[in-house]
């Protein structure tokens, strides 16, 4: 005589940024672009000099591109930022200042910006403090490995503090473009 065998439905596995999010620890994936039309929150980081710099000073009487990148001396990180560096003059025609955070050391920024000659400010956040405060520091997946990581994203802030256009995802390649475009938009 057979006997039946109980079947259980097996429920899906989470991957791990759904666990993460279920957690609490991982921003929606909204979280930059909720930003946008709202103060940009403020921070104080140090600079590849380990001078101490808030965005305050940042924006003074100017609008801020400030930009999230994954790492110094990588490929893409390398492209954006020289980018940024050789079209510095028409966005200060514009009445605005760039500013780059990642989560590598004073020390690295300082290495980075010798080899590549950049012409304005890279800040610490070495514990993606400030990373999760702008929601860039999210869950990321590469060759089917999920891990968390900065999602290279810019804000445009005005001079009143407001973030004014935010650009999540970016591609590298005409990014600098997107940015001037959105500056004249503010004027």
């Amino acid at each position: 005589m057979p006997t039946s065998r109980k079947t259980t439905a097996k429920t899906p596995k989470k991957t791990a940024a759904a666990s993460a999010r279920a957690k609490g620890s991982v921003p929606s994936k909204s979280a930059s672009a909720a930003l946008q039309g709202k103060r940009a929150p403020a921070f104080a980081l140090s600079d590849a000099n380990g001078k101490t710099v808030a965005l305050k000073d940042l924006i003074g009487s100017n609008n801020l591109v400030l930009y999230f990148y994954p790492r110094d001396m990588t490929p893409g990180c390398t492209v954006e930022a020289c980018s940024f560096r050789d079209n510095i003059a028409p966005i200060e025609a514009l009445g605005a200042k760039v500013a780059g955070i990642s989560a590598d050391s004073s020390d690295s920024h300082a290495k980075f910006a010798a080899r590549h000659d950049l012409n304005f400010p890279l800040l610490a956040d070495p514990g993606n403090k400030v990373c999760r405060l702008y929601g860039v520091y999210k869950m990321k997946s590469l060759y089917g490995r999920d891990f968390m990581g900065i999602e290279r994203t810019t804000f445009v802030i005005d001079k009143s503090g407001v973030v004014r256009r935010v650009f999540p995802k970016v591609k590298v390649n005409g990014h600098t473009d997107e940015v001037i475009a959105a500056l004249k938009e503010i004027g």
